[in-house]
């Protein structure tokens, strides 16, 4: 039995969508229970495998992450993260304050052994429908070549366990594909992933190849990685918001939208990466994923599920054994 702790009152649409996303988990799934922190008075599931712990603080979107986490102590967040660190739960997911999960994760949950800078990853779509993982997206802005030599290392153990890839193609987010291209630090990264047999680093590979699956891991510095899938964003939302515009000009384009509809509707379906499920903290002493924080249940549930998978995948296990041998 897998046992999730989850934040109830993280996120823009919580608690609502959260508890739909539990129930969502708990109807496909009879192996997991929910250990679930928020406020008693906006709780109304009753389900046998949910064990409910009121919390009298919550953690807003827009609190200062390391004061929010040191002085809103009975906080939904921050009790969730304590109930990884000591063992009452397998992993913990939240759409709350990325900031203020991060630094939960680092203070409270702990950095793996051997791990300089954790990394948060993302599962993002692809033309092909395969996919892939980005790293890191903003847990630190800057970084060393030795940390994205790290994170790749991750990456790999997770493409492996999660995304059943026997041998995962690694590539360094880079301004052209040639071996020396870029800066100092990505010159430097390149060397040091060359040189790990275990990995099959494929090279450098460029923002315009990403959606068309690049490779299976992509590794970068937060600064740039946030700003790659800030970039993808608003981008889709831009092409969605055109089309929108463009076939309801007229009564003939409003013809062609109705017959188009549903493929349209499919494409943007495929575009959301939430259906991978949320941001996993790579690093860590524990299994802490982040949800979108404009999740709605189908997200939550998701993210829920990403969760479960990575413990029953062994993946912290491997994670620390990986690491220990590469460092």
């Amino acid at each position: 039995m897998v046992k999730i702790a989850v934040d109830m009152m993280g996120g823009d649409n919580a608690p609502d969508v959260v508890l739909e996303g539990i129930q969502m988990l708990l109807e496909e799934y009879e192996d997991v229970e929910i250990l679930l922190f928020g406020d008693k008075n906006k709780y109304h599931l009753n389900h046998d495998r949910i064990q409910f712990q009121h919390c009298s603080e919550v953690i807003v979107m827009d609190d200062e992450p390391v004061r929010a986490i040191r002085r809103k102590k009975d906080s939904s967040m921050v009790r969730m993260a304590e109930a990884v660190k000591y063992g009452e739960a397998d992993a913990c997911v939240s759409a709350g304050n990325t900031g203020a999960l991060m630094s939960s994760g680092l203070f409270i949950v702990g950095r793996l052994p051997g791990v300089e800078r954790p990394a948060l990853a993302l599962t993002l779509p692809t033309v092909d429908d395969k996919g892939f993982i980005l790293l890191d997206m903003g847990a630190n802005a800057d970084a060393k070549p030795e940390h994205l030599e790290q994170y790749a290392v991750m990456g790999n153990v997770y493409a492996q366990a999660i995304r059943k890839i026997d041998r995962p193609t690694i590539g360094l987010l880079n301004i052209g594909t040639e071996d020396k291209k870029g800066n100092i630090l990505t010159r430097e990264a390149f060397t040091l992933l060359k040189a790990k047999d275990q990995l099959n680093f494929i090279g450098n590979v460029e923002a315009k190849d990403l959606l068309f699956s690049a490779a299976d891991v992509v590794v970068t510095d937060g600064f740039t990685g946030n700003m790659v899938l800030k970039s993808l964003e608003g981008t889709a939302n831009s092409i969605f918001k055109m089309l929108k515009v463009q076939l309801t000009k007229n009564v003939k384009n409003k013809l062609a939208a109705g017959v188009l509809k549903k493929d349209m509707n499919l494409v943007k379906d495929k575009m959301d990466y939430s259906e991978y499920g949320g941001a996993v903290l790579f690093g860590l002493n524990g299994i802490v994923i982040k949800a979108h924080g404009s999740s709605n249940g189908r997200a939550i549930f998701s993210a829920l599920r990403q969760a479960k998978e990575t413990v029953e995948m062994n993946v912290l296990e491997t994670m620390k054994r990986e690491v220990v041998q590469n460092d």
